[in-house]
């Protein structure tokens, strides 16, 4: 079995939509995923995850499912030292080191600045919402794999965030979501690809081969967006601190 993770165009944050330079992303990656081999597709109910999505099943002349839990993953927790509330990605540098529980599979839930807010909420409804999806197409999760009912090669297509990619990933290859969230950026309408492989006969594991594949804009010579990334050196004020 195939996933496709697909960000959302580049977004109107204020309007829950597409800029017309989403837009034009959006047709870019319909041009390029029309003719792929895509069984199902799923969405975030919010708006810029809906109309990327919309823009190529409109092409294919198909619809999709949508999901709650792929909404972007947003609880947020309380920083020890200022009291300020924060999202679980984009922390200092600084942070990490003194937190190195954060890259722990496990224990990144037992820091007390976590385990006391909504976060573990969040993170199992993900959990659950895309192993429920999974048992539905034939793999069942057990312990840190998943039990092969009905292997098959079916393409799973998900239009939704970098958050709550990086969520779904995390469980599939039983990381921490912090450490992928810190270390990963997916630029808008980017294709992330994740394949089963099923080497030992009933098991199941999942194996990323492309992460934020843009391909498609830079074919069509596409500016691809600076979200998601910091500034590459401290002394220049122009990108995002």
């Amino acid at each position: 079995m195939r996933l496709l993770f697909v960000r959302h165009g580049d977004p109107d944050y204020e309007h829950d939509t597409l800029t017309e330079k989403g837009e034009r992303e959006a047709e870019l990656l319909a041009d390029r995923l029309q003719s792929e081999k895509m069984d199902y597709f799923y969405l975030s109910p919010q708006g810029r995850a809906q109309k990327t999505g919309q823009a190529v099943m409109r092409r294919l002349g198909r619809t999709g499912e949508t999901f709650d839990w792929l909404h972007e993953f947003t609880p947020s927790v309380t920083l020890p030292e200022s009291g300020q509330p924060h999202i679980i990605w984009d922390f200092m540098p600084s942070f990490m080191q003194k937190y190195p529980q954060l890259y722990s599979p496990t224990e990144w839930l037992e820091l007390p600045f976590i385990r006391e807010s909504t976060v573990p909420q969040g993170y199992r409804a993900v959990c659950e919402g895309i192993d429920g999806l999974l048992a539905r197409h034939g793999y069942v999760r057990k312990d840190n794999y998943y039990s092969v009912k009905k292997s098959n090669r079916d393409t799973l297509v998900f239009f939704c965030h970098f958050g709550a990619t990086a969520v779904v990933l995390s469980h599939l290859f039983n990381q921490s979501p912090v450490a992928l969230m810190q270390h990963f950026s997916a630029p808008t309408t980017s294709v992330t690809t994740v394949y089963t492989e099923e080497r030992e006969e009933g098991i199941a594991s999942f194996r990323c081969m492309t992460y934020g594949g843009v391909s498609h804009l830079y074919a069509a010579k596409e500016p691809v967006s600076f979200s998601g990334r910091f500034c590459e050196t401290f002394d220049d004020p122009t990108e995002r601190h």
